[in-house]
């Protein structure tokens, strides 16, 4: 006969506490995915739908329907800016284009790699906000910029305000951009190339295939997942740029991104409900890009789908197995029409 164990025993044992274990990791991050997450998120496409402020009791608070949605569209402050996130779309396939030429020159035996490594990561690692105070001295007139293309023989008097002149000057943020991020980009490339089985080099070498060809054939199909979340990391992150265009102008002279403007809707002109609307829009522009971007790449990566031969290779595997089918069948018939 067994003995009972008592509650300290049973709750001490070794199988407990794994089943105590494995609930308290699984349990405790969704409650506080729940409260900090999925909650507020649920209160936002709430207040998308009431004219309000911060301070609106909710008793007073308006329902207006889908008109704050409607605004969105209608005012030019809000749906307009979001033609800005071309341009720094522009800026993240310049980013990923040098990311990935960098990654790919570095991932082989260079000289001084690792320190141009660290070199190129290190203004990833800088606060935004700091990156933003250091540009808008950089760009001030007359100041760093300024003074080195005097330097190459500019007239000062002929050179651009960088932050004032509105054909340049989501250009001059831009680039800001493009120096903060594309080292992370490189160096996620970087990873992803270093994976990649020496000995296919050395293969394609001997069938005499060039530095070209291996990297459109070995390298591109072997981190296409790294390429693909790049490009949706770099993409989505163009539609909800914030930081440089804040801090260096604050959303002057035309610079006003579209998270800028729902900020100043938000805080400055306290209409939390178009605030919440222009939210709302944002992530579904997001999720509709980002699903454009999966098709995209599926249809570009098709070669790369299987791992024992390319897609062309099975495609020609195929049409000689139906034309061998064909055949067979054909000779089949002549047979049997000889014995007839």
């Amino acid at each position: 006969m067994t003995e009972k164990k008592t509650f300290s025993q049973w709750i001490t044992s070794r199988r407990v506490q794994q089943v105590l274990i494995c609930i308290g990791f699984t349990v405790i991050p969704l409650v506080l995915l729940l409260i900090f997450t999925y909650i507020p998120f649920g209160k936002m496409v709430q207040f998308s739908f009431f004219k309000m402020t911060y301070l609106t009791p909710p008793q007073a608070r308006r329902f207006v329907g889908w008109q704050n949605y409607i605004d969105v569209f209608r005012r030019k402050d809000c749906f307009g800016a979001l033609k800005l996130s071309l341009y720094y779309m522009v800026g993240a396939i310049v980013q990923l284009f040098l990311a990935l030429l960098l990654a790919t020159m570095l991932s082989f035996k260079t000289k001084g790699g690792n320190f141009f490594k660290g070199l190129m990561f290190f203004p990833y690692m800088i606060s935004g906000i700091a990156i933003g105070f250091i540009f808008k001295f950089f760009y001030t007139r007359g100041f760093v910029l300024d003074t080195v293309l005097q330097w190459c023989g500019f007239n000062l008097k002929d050179l651009p305000y960088w932050l004032k002149d509105q054909r340049i000057n989501n250009w001059s943020l831009v680039f800001t951009s493009v120096w903060r991020y594309f080292g992370q980009n490189m160096v996620l490339f970087i990873g992803a190339i270093m994976s990649v089985d020496s000995e296919l080099y050395e293969a394609a070498s001997l069938d005499g295939a060039n530095k070209w060809e291996q990297f459109r054939y070995i390298i591109l199909p072997s981190i296409k997942t790294i390429v693909t979340l790049n490009v949706i990391l770099s993409i989505t992150g163009s539609l909800s740029s914030f930081e440089q265009p804040y801090v260096i102008t604050n959303g002057a002279n035309g610079t006003g991104t579209y998270f800028v403007i729902m900020n100043r809707i938000a805080h400055t002109s306290q209409k939390v409900g178009l605030a919440s609307a222009m939210a709302v829009v944002l992530l579904m522009i997001i999720i509709i890009c980002t699903i454009l971007q999966k098709l995209f790449f599926k249809y570009i990566f098709r070669d790369a789908d299987s791992d024992d031969e390319s897609y062309k290779a099975k495609k020609a595997r195929l049409r000689a197995e139906k034309a061998a089918i064909k055949a067979n069948k054909a000779r089949l018939s002549q047979t049997k029409g000889g014995i007839a």
